[in-house]
């Protein structure tokens, strides 16, 4: 489910460092008041990520990604650049606006693609003109309900039955591959309704595909059920190895042809290798999810929530806690709230640990429980109706022992753990597995993860105060912006 643009459009014009800590996020803002834009350039690392330009007031005004953070953002504020005539009219006005500049560093390039598509699409910010609608990264997918499953380059996957790859940055890209792949795993691609024991396959004529040799025609009852689900299995893994050996086989038969004079040959094998190597172009299904695929009805989602946690009336207000730490420094919480199944932003808090030292998850999630919800005993605040922790079972019970050290008698506590999906409820001695389509789930789901990135922004907010804190001590605080050496930011 996406998030609501008018919610993310207010958060973004609010103060991003507000939240349940008023001393850090004090703190904060005097620090980036005395960094200047050049500053904070030339401390950017040079690895992959996602940047994005604020104006005074906070409001998001363009996310970008990068290969090298540091050379694509310096790029913009480069005396020489001639942002006019390289990007037009839009982009030059707004570099004169922007006042701050936030990043979050990613593993590889795709990594930053994906989650530049996300933020753009959540923010909705005004001088993004792509990746502002509802178009989405395709899929691969392999149905797995069927006799003889087929394979599909899809935007639109099948809510079950189906086992998905990617999503994928490049769809002519995804293309390719799998008319690659067809040529040697020989699947079918087509959307016919073929069954084991239809006995008028035998009079059935097959497509071209099977003429040219890309296809075992089980349309056509050319291949038995079981040999053509051996071939969907050997899919399968070569898509979840890291296929390295299949493309340095590829690359030393295209460079024997090439030797050979086999120009067409090599050629075809060096469009194949091209092909296989843009799979690795791709994201993860669950860790990069697009909300505008699986969307749910909010109301649907807290309809089958309330049969699933056999409650008296369908929950209207959830709220979601996680941890983010990094070997135990700037460790924080964070809590979300959901109204009506929707992100209702003005009800998120930020808690920076303060009585927990070390890498103890357990007593951070009782500090941030106690914290949040001790004035709701004393009539102050009102309860949500269900409260979500990020984790297992632990987590559940450290959440269930902050109450209990409170005297009191919480509402309904679950834990959603990320590896098996399993919801731990409180009074019950074994978690619920529910299928992966399952609308309660995907709404949790929603909540578990805008949990982990609000906790995560923090976290990244409060390490870079402590580096810029350390530089500063150690005497390295970085040149003025009238300096010569601060003109060089890349």
């Amino acid at each position: 489910m996406a998030e609501d643009p008018k919610f993310t459009e207010d958060a973004s014009r609010a103060d991003p460092l507000a939240g349940a800590d008023p001393a850090p996020a004090e703190a904060l803002k005097a620090t980036d008041s005395a960094i200047s834009l050049a500053d904070k350039i030339r401390h950017l690392p040079k690895n992959p990520g996602v940047y994005l330009f604020k104006a005074a007031q906070g409001r998001v005004l363009y996310v970008g990604k990068a290969k090298d953070l540091r050379s694509r953002v310096g790029s913009y504020f480069q005396d020489s650049a001639d942002l006019l005539k390289t990007r037009g009219p839009e982009i030059a006005r707004m570099v004169g606006l922007v006042t701050d500049i936030e990043f979050l560093e990613c593993e590889t390039e795709v990594d930053a693609l994906l989650k530049e598509n996300r933020l753009i699409k959540d923010i909705q910010p005004p001088y993004n003109e792509r990746l502002r609608d509802d178009k989405t990264f395709p899929y691969l997918e392999i149905t797995t309900s069927e006799d003889f499953p087929g394979v599909y380059v899809t935007r639109k996957p099948r809510l079950k039955g189906s086992k998905l790859y990617g999503p994928f940055t490049s769809a002519a890209g995804l293309r390719d591959a799998v008319n690659a792949m067809q040529k040697v795993f020989k699947f079918r691609t087509c959307e016919l309704d073929i069954r084991e024991g239809d006995e008028s396959r035998r009079h059935f004529r097959p497509c071209l595909l099977h003429a040219i040799n890309q296809c075992t025609a089980p349309c056509a009852d050319l291949i038995s059920r079981e040999a053509y689900r051996e071939d969907i299995e050997r899919l399968r893994k070569f898509l979840a190895s890291k296929r390295s050996v299949v493309l340095r086989d590829l690359q030393k038969e295209m460079e024997v042809a090439a030797a050979e004079r086999r120009y067409e040959d090599a050629a075809r094998l060096r469009d194949r290798i091209k092909a296989l190597q843009a799979l690795s172009l791709s994201g993860d299904p669950e860790a990069d999810r697009q909300h505008e695929v699986f969307y749910i009805d909010p109301t649907q989602g807290l309809e089958r929530l309330r049969e699933v946690l056999e409650l008296d009336a369908v929950p209207r207000t959830l709220e979601g806690i996680d941890i983010a730490n990094l070997h135990g420094e700037e460790s924080c919480g964070s809590l979300v709230c959901f109204i009506d199944g929707r992100p209702f932003k003005s009800g998120y808090k930020r808690f920076r640990i303060k009585t927990v030292e070390g890498i103890d998850d357990y007593a951070m999630i009782r500090e941030v429980v106690t914290r949040r919800y001790r004035h709701a005993a004393g009539g102050e605040e009102l309860y949500p109706d269900v409260i979500l922790i990020d984790g297992g079972l632990g987590q559940l019970h450290a959440a269930l022992g902050a109450f209990a050290d409170m005297d009191l008698r919480p509402p309904m506590v679950i834990s959603l753990a990320k590896r098996e999906e399993e919801i731990y409820i409180q009074a019950r001695t074994r978690p619920i597995r529910l299928p992966r389509n399952d609308a309660a789930l995907r709404l949790l789901q929603q909540v578990r993860d805008e949990a982990h990135r609000f906790a995560q922004h923090y976290h990244h907010l409060l390490r870079r105060k402590r580096l810029f804190d350390e530089d500063v001590a150690a005497g390295q605080r970085p040149p003025r912006r009238n300096s010569p050496r601060s003109k060089n930011t890349n």
